[in-house]
Order: C-alpha cells, then structure tokens, then sequence
C-alpha cells in the first residue's frame, strides 16, 4: 500500500546521498522522484523556504505489448520558476492510440473460462480462426450451468487473453479480434 509522507527538506544527507537543492533542479526532482520509489511514497511534499514542491506518484501500471507503461505524475502548484521548468519537461507524452483498432470479446458474467466444449476436445477458437456473429468461441461455466458465448462480431483471432479453466471477470476481456 502506498504511503503519503511529509519529507522535512533540512534533513541531514547521508554519506553519498545528495542533500536537496544542490545541484540542477532536473537532479533534484530525480532524486525525489527515486527517493519516492524507494520508500513505496505515493505523494511527497517538500518545504525548504519558499521553495515549495509537491509530486504524486500514481498506481503501478503493468506494460502489455499494446500498451506504453504511464509514467510518474509530477505536480507543481507552488514552485519556482526553475524548478517549474524542470517539472514541465519531465512531462510524459500521452500514449498514441494504436494503428489498428481490434475487437474485444468481453466476458458478460462472471464464471470460469473453458475454451473447448469437452476436455479431450480441440477448442472452439485459437490465433488465426474466422469467426462471425453466431460463432462460439468459448464456454463460460457460472453456477454450474454452461454458457455458451459467442463472437457477435465479425473477423479473425488474434490474441486469447485467457487460459482454460481460468476464473473470469464480468467484463474482462477473452480475445481479441481483428474485424474483416
């Protein structure tokens, strides 16, 4: 769990440590951000003066091959101008929407994910099957009634999010689909 700390700024530093302020204000920030890291701080406010810096850390984001991994967010309502500039440029890009939109065939209940009809059976769907509106692609077991879900879109598989007998999610995304 994240922690939100007062970090008092005329701490003394410890041999090999910078102490805040020395240095260029981009390093300081640097510092804060690692010494946030570090300690498992979601925020930090800092007051030396009238040097004023606040950062808030967000939550841990897992990177999927489609999707860029956010970066920390830096907020500054009372800082000098230096340090201001140097917040602005640690500013991270917004991710770029994807070059090719897919399909997500999305979970409608919570259950468990069974891709074939039968153990010893080949399943319904995998990377590369056509598939269309009325085409099964998996079962979803819930109170121990089978359902059958289907595509309700037209195109080919390109990714299986899940594996069998995996617990689902209302929801949670089970293949993506590359619409024809």
């Amino acid at each position: 769990m994240a922690k939100k700390t007062a970090v008092p700024a005329a701490a003394p530093a410890e041999a090999g440590e910078r102490k805040i302020g020395s240095g260029t204000d981009i390093d300081s920030i640097r510092l804060l951000v690692q010494l946030m890291v570090d300690n498992d701080l979601s925020e930090v406010d800092i007051t030396d003066g009238e040097v004023k810096v606040h950062l808030k850390r967000g939550p841990s984001v897992v990177s999927l091959p489609h999707m860029p991994v956010a970066g920390h967010v830096v907020t500054a309502p009372q800082l000098t101008p230096s340090l201001a500039a140097a917040a602005s440029a640690a500013h991270v890009e917004p991710p770029k929407p994807p070059a090719e939109t897919l399909l997500e065939i999305k979970s409608p209940m919570v259950g468990t994910f069974y891709s074939a009809p039968s153990p010893d059976s080949d399943p319904y769907v995998t990377v590369g099957s056509a598939v269309g509106d009325d085409t099964v692609v998996c079962i979803i077991e819930a109170m121990k009634v089978m359902n059958e879900i289907r595509a309700e879109c037209v195109g080919k598989i390109v990714e299986v999010c899940v594996q069998n007998a995996q617990p689902v999610e209302y929801g949670q995304v089970l293949f993506r689909v590359r619409p024809s």
